[in-house]
């Protein structure tokens, strides 16, 4: 949950519903993250030092004041690419082991 929440920061701050939303589209509705499981991953993110809260508001007229903001710190974001280099290499060692295809490869099923 912490990396998808990290993902769902990359590009720029979010209320806790606006992550849950966002890690739902971006993994095509493959992974979604509960209330309890997102604010208690949020309060170790928080301590952690790998995200904060933000002071920053949109709109008020369009905002509800209750919401609180999320925004990925600078160790967030090399935790976050540390993490991506970290799975791409393991999709690497599955790739040459043949339990992934390689990119570029046609496999019989006729799939990329």
């Amino acid at each position: 949950a912490a990396f998808h929440i990290l993902l769902a920061l990359i590009e720029g701050e979010r209320h806790g519903y606006g992550i849950m939303q966002e890690t739902a589209r971006s993994s095509d509705g493959r992974v979604n993250i509960g209330p309890g499981t997102l604010y208690r991953s949020i309060r170790r993110l928080l301590t952690d030092g790998l995200i904060e809260e933000s002071d920053e508001r949109p709109v008020p007229e369009l905002d509800d004041e209750r919401r609180h903001y999320y925004r990925l710190t600078p160790f967030g974001l090399r935790v976050a690419r540390a993490e991506a280099q970290r799975l791409a290499a393991i999709v690497r060692t599955a790739q040459s082991k043949h339990l992934l295809p390689q990119p570029g490869v046609v496999t019989l099923e006729g799939g990329m």
